[in-house]
């Protein structure tokens, strides 16, 4: 079975710690036994978050004294597809020897004219309080928005069109390669209506969207989206919340998730499985084998109904 496999940004940096390198080192040992189990029975390609490691990054750019401007985002975006998928590859190579493993720097294609980029919603960065979450967005030009624990940075989030590098992926996978690629949803470009040359954008595409049109793409089978909750539960935070742990695209598109947390992943899933007719699933880092095995999470399966 091909999988295509999620992973949250909080997976190697979860909330509250400090954004040391030596932190997520130590962190991703705990994705590879994660992945390693299901990567010795099937064809996987791992998609990765980078929202903790792009706003540090943005941070330390906009405060160092040797710039006359910000690294952009899309800059910013490459340097962090590097980081995690060295740190995936190392640790992988170590969890599956003999097994061919590579990371690709992974573009992916918007609409320079996408609404979004008038509308930022993508949490980037740390969680700060709001006193000091709106200095530094007078200071910088940041937009800010409340998050669950605080007040953290957003950017625009376009839709993604098309993965650049698609093909390569397939090559790699038909070679028997455990592939990473499209970490933080692609390094988000647009290209030119005449010439076709591409142009980075200052925007972090949602992993979770990117991710099902590679899945799509990729014809895989399953899609498997990995956070840090066991399942997507309804009513989450109120004194109604429900584990969900089974429903159909437009079951999940009922739900009214919101956009910066749960939103984006349902509505991956929900696509994958009406584009494809494949499965998708939501839940826990630490249960992906029991996830893809029907045993945790929350499963989407198509709409079967006959009308």
């Amino acid at each position: 079975m091909r999988i295509v496999i999620a992973l949250g940004g909080n997976a190697l940096l979860h909330r509250g710690e400090r954004p040391d390198a030596a932190v997520q080192e130590a962190n991703i040992d705990r994705v590879t036994t994660a992945i390693a189990a299901l990567a010795q029975e099937h064809e996987i390609v791992i998609t990765h978050g980078n929202g903790p490691q792009i706003g540090l990054l943005a941070v330390e750019s906009a405060a160092d004294p040797a710039l006359s401007s910000p690294y952009p985002l899309d800059l910013l975006g490459a340097q962090t597809q590097g980081m995690i998928g060295s740190l995936l590859v190392r640790t992988l190579h170590d969890a599956l020897p003999g097994r061919r493993i590579a990371a690709l720097v992974t573009h992916t294609l918007v609409r320079a004219d996408d609404p979004a980029f008038d509308h930022p919603t993508k949490f980037v960065g740390q969680v700060y309080p709001y006193e000091v979450a709106s200095t530094l967005a007078r200071k910088r030009g940041w937009h800010i928005a409340a998050d669950t624990t605080g007040w953290r940075r957003v950017v625009p989030s376009p839709a993604p069109e098309r993965i650049l590098e698609t093909d390569t992926v397939h090559e790699l996978l038909n070679s028997g390669t455990l592939v990473i690629c499209a970490g933080g949803g692609g390094v988000p470009v647009t290209a030119d209506q005449d010439t076709g040359a591409l142009t980075g954008a200052e925007a972090v595409i949602d992993k979770d969207l990117t991710a099902a049109l590679l899945a799509e793409d990729l014809k895989a089978d399953f899609l498997l989206i990995l956070t840090d909750v066991p399942c997507v539960y309804a009513g989450y935070g109120t004194p109604d919340q429900r584990p969900v742990l089974g429903a159909t695209p437009a079951e999940l598109r009922r739900g009214g998730f919101p956009d910066g947390s749960m939103g984006p992943k349902t509505e991956a899933a929900a696509r994958f499985v009406e584009r494809t007719g494949g499965l998708a699933a939501i839940g826990s880092l630490d249960a992906a084998y029991e996830i893809v095995h029907g045993r945790s999470g929350t499963l989407v399966r198509p709409d079967l109904t006959v009308t």
